[in-house]
C-alpha cells in the first residue's frame, strides 16, 4: 500500500509548515485528490493515523475533497468533464483531448493552532 508512504510525505510537509508558522497543533488538513492521482482516498484516510502518530498532526482531521476530471478538446475547444476510462470531449465526443484536472494530489489547506 503506497498510501502509507504518501501519508508519511504529507505529514513531513505538514510538520514543516507547522514549524515555520510556530504552530503546536494541526487541526485540519484539506487535500484535493483527482481520480487519476493514483491514490485511493479511503486507503489514504486509513493510513493517516499511523503516519501522523507522535507529530503535531496526530489529532488532525483529514478532509479529502474529490476533484473533477476535466479535459480540453483540441477539436472543438470545449472544456468538459470526463470519466477516468473515457477522456472524451463531452460536447463533440472526440478523443483529441488534453487533461486539465483530475490527476492532482494537492495539499490545499491547513488549519493550525499556534
Amino acid at each position: 500500500m503506497h498510501e502509507l508512504s504518501v501519508c508519511q510525505a504529507l505529514v513531513n510537509q505538514v510538520v514543516e509548515i507547522a514549524q515555520q508558522n510556530s504552530a503546536h497543533t494541526v487541526r485540519v488538513i484539506t487535500l484535493h485528490i483527482g481520480p487519476l492521482s493514483g491514490v485511493e482516498p479511503a486507503l489514504l484516510v486509513s493510513a493517516f493515523p499511523l503516519a501522523a502518530a507522535g507529530t503535531v498532526a496526530a489529532s488532525a482531521q483529514l478532509v479529502i475533497e474529490p476533484q473533477p476530471l476535466r479535459v480540453h478538446c483540441q477539436t472543438c475547444g470545449a472544456d468538459t468533464e470526463a470519466t477516468p476510462n473515457r477522456l472524451l470531449c463531452g460536447i463533440c465526443g472526440d478523443y483529441h483531448t488534453q487533461l486539465l484536472s483530475g490527476d492532482e494530489l494537492l495539499l490545499a489547506n491547513l488549519e493550525l493552532i499556534t
